[in-house]
């Protein structure tokens, strides 16, 4: 294991392991599943990875923000152990089982607003999103859905199409499916209304007041999807003022406002939730990824009046809600209450965005610094004030990463965002190693 003065093993040349497991991947594996990173992930534990020829990597995308209780944690581990040798499946939709029963009380009582709440249980954040548009469906007796530039929900045929960007997403998949809208997200940095906040006046919210002429009739439309942060389009963070007039442009209009916290729920932005840092209180929200360690799970949470529009059998799925995901969900609750890991990750990112702001100061191609919590990411730019997109130094500073010993990952519409996504559990020495690492990358790639 490391410690804060050991540098990773360096993974740049492949072991005889992993260059004959990857010519099997290369046979017998469809190419549409990409590999950022040319290892073989054999352990994990905390925020470090071993791969199959025994190199050890500092984790700092954490399974695209899944492992946020960190790698195989010890409490959840024996969960999942002990609801193993008990059941391991029977379709609660045929015969119900406990931990699903606990974990929807659970979850009613943290998420934010203190109404009447019920859940459900999937497997995917693009179930969910499609369990949550179906739910606002049958609540309203409308057809239509409001979505945003630079989103990202899914990869089915309704969550591709909620999502916004073409390739490599939706390219070739068409056609998409109906009354789907898109609006303009609150993205400052790059405005699509050449504005800058807070003197813009919230154009990005204003706009409805055309839209609702121009693109969709309001009683038409059953939801509004969101996430209050958006993960692949960049961790881009909208102003304070923003999601709380969405929630108001909803309820003048009857319409569903959904927040999809698929990847920034489950104390990665400083609080479980990110709706509670930016001032709202969604009808329902989507969750998945760090909701239990890495077990496939995900979940619809929100107004009992609005769950319930649904009779039964028009939601659901014969593997959703698992009871050993559920007993891995209720674990790994437990260890991020017990341990405060929402205070931990406001402390991870206030060391992350310190240290990118010194780096600031040396490279002017960093752009945007920006995120809440442990949800950070920086975007990339040729010219300052241009602002044009820097899309190809992204992946030379996350293979310079990676020839360090560093896993981290690319984002952002245009794809010249590097986000941040560590454990919570990540040690401070951890950390510090992590970052000088990334500076070290950023001086071998921009510094020539």
């Amino acid at each position: 294991m490391l410690n804060g003065n050991e540098m990773p093993s360096i993974g740049s040349s492949q072991g005889q392991k992993t260059r004959t497991l990857f010519e099997k991947k290369q046979q017998f594996v469809a190419q549409g599943i990409s590999n950022l990173a040319p290892i073989f992930i054999e352990t994990a534990k905390g925020a470090v990875v071993k791969d199959i020829d025994g190199n050890d990597y500092l984790d700092f995308y954490g399974g695209i923000g899944v492992v946020n209780a960190g790698h195989c944690p010890e409490s959840v581990v024996d969960a999942i152990k002990e609801q193993a040798e008990k059941l391991l499946h029977s379709c609660f939709m045929v015969g119900m089982y406990e931990p699903y029963v606990e974990l929807a009380e659970k979850l009613c009582q943290i998420t934010p607003g203190d109404h009447a709440k019920k859940a459900m249980f999937v497997n995917s954040g693009a179930e969910a999103v499609e369990n949550a548009i179906k739910i606002a469906k049958a609540h309203t007796k409308r057809s239509s859905v409001i979505a945003f530039e630079g989103g990202f929900h899914g990869r089915t045929l309704l969550t591709m199409t909620l999502t916004s960007k073409v390739k490599p997403y939706k390219h070739e998949f068409g056609p998409f499916a109906p009354e789907v809208y898109k609006a303009p997200s609150a993205y400052c940095y790059r405005c699509a209304y050449k504005s800058s906040y807070p003197s813009c006046g919230m154009a990005c919210l204003e706009h409805f007041e055309r839209f609702f002429i121009s693109e969709v009739d309001p009683e038409s439309v059953a939801a509004m999807i969101i996430e209050p942060i958006q993960g692949e389009g960049g961790f881009v963070v909208p102003p304070k003022e923003f999601l709380p007039g969405l929630k108001s442009i909803c309820e003048k209009h009857g319409i569903v406002f959904i927040a999809d916290e698929v990847q920034s729920g489950f104390a990665r932005t400083g609080k479980m939730f990110a709706s509670e840092q930016l001032g709202v209180i969604p009808d329902l929200m989507t969750l998945a990824k760090g909701i239990a360690s890495g077990m496939p799970l995900s979940a619809v949470v929100g107004r009992a009046e609005i769950m319930d529009a649904p009779t039964p059998g028009r939601i659901g799925g014969t593997y959703g809600g698992n009871p050993v995901s559920c007993a891995a969900a209720l674990a790994t609750i437990d260890l991020m209450e017990k341990e405060d890991l929402s205070d931990r990750a406001a402390q991870v990112g206030a060391k992350i965005v310190g240290r990118l702001q010194e780096l600031q100061q040396k490279y002017p191609q960093i752009g945007d610094i920006r995120g809440l919590g442990s949800m950070v990411a920086l975007e990339l730019v040729k010219d300052p004030v241009t602002k044009e997109p820097h899309k190809e130094a992204v992946p030379a500073i996350v293979q310079e990463c990676f020839k360090r010993g560093l896993l981290t990952m690319g984002a952002g519409i245009f794809g010249n965002v590097i986000r941040f996504l560590p454990p919570l559990v990540i040690t401070d020495e951890q950390l510090e190693t992590g970052l000088k690492i990334f500076s070290e990358s950023l001086d071998q790639v921009l510094g020539n």
